[in-house]
């Protein structure tokens, strides 16, 4: 059985990290480039960096604050938010990125996936996924972009299918409805997206407690957990979660000093 990541995930707004719930409310906590270096001395296993108004603000992603960053970590690095053609790809790439997540510019352009996976490889391209419950649709959740601000017309497991056809070699599935409030993941969704593809699949929004990555992770079939608030706040550390997980039979990379 392959090891299950988990990855902290960390929403960067005007350079500071920051934290909603359900995309609304946010607030400032700190500096990312510090942020990164403890949750990589913690052992995490990767970190997503998500420029979360670039999108909506129709604005290129803040390199800079990637490039710091990059410096300090030497463990997988994602990043998403403003990305809208393969030179920003490249971009990101060269600030010291090993995967580009792309979300908003994929659905209004599917090609982009298929044209970054031509050019750097699919396992650079990750989908990036918010989707929200909707019994209008066919797999029950409908598509939201721009930082949850614009519905589709998009299923999310239709669109799933057809970005892996374009080339995305990951998932980021994030639910809108769980996103920020710590109650747990949305599973239902998971489940059903992890089943029906052959790339990786990370849950994401509502994990509160190290129980909700193990829920996920058996009954949603995710391959990944992102988690935020947990550890943002200090209710529980990286090597904590990554303990507890291990307690329950689950693969994970445990760091040991």
């Amino acid at each position: 059985m392959y090891q299950k990541r988990v990855i902290v995930c960390l929403d960067v707004r005007d350079g500071l990290v920051t934290k909603g719930v359900k995309f609304k409310g946010n607030v400032d906590i700190g500096d990312p480039v510090a942020m990164a270096r403890r949750y990589y001395e913690d052992g995490v296993d990767e970190l997503v960096f998500y420029d979360i108004t670039a999108s909506a603000e129709r604005r290129g992603i803040m390199i800079g604050v990637v490039e710091r960053v990059a410096e300090q970590i030497f463990v997988p690095f994602s990043v998403g938010g403003g990305i809208r053609s393969v030179e920003d790809m490249r971009a990101v790439l060269l600030a010291g990125a090993e995967k580009v997540s792309v979300n908003s510019a994929a659905v209004r352009n599917p090609a982009i996936i298929e044209e970054g996976a031509a050019r750097f490889g699919r396992q650079c391209i990750v989908l990036g996924m918010d989707a929200a419950a909707d019994p209008a649709m066919p797999s029950g959740y409908r598509v939201v972009i721009d930082g949850g601000r614009t519905p589709t017309e998009f299923d999310a497991l239709q669109w799933a299918h057809r970005a892996v056809e374009l080339g995305a070699g990951e998932i980021v599935l994030n639910s809108i409805d769980a996103d920020g409030t710590r109650d747990g993941y949305e599973c239902t969704i998971t489940r059903r997206i992890s089943d029906a593809v052959p790339v990786p699949v990370v849950a994401s929004g509502g994990a509160g407690t190290p129980e909700h990555l193990a829920e996920v992770f058996t009954a949603g079939h995710a391959d990944a957990a992102l988690v935020a608030s947990m550890v943002h706040y200090g209710d529980y550390s990286v090597p904590a979660i990554k303990h507890f997980l291990a307690s329950r039979g689950l693969p994970v990379r445990e760091r040991y000093r």
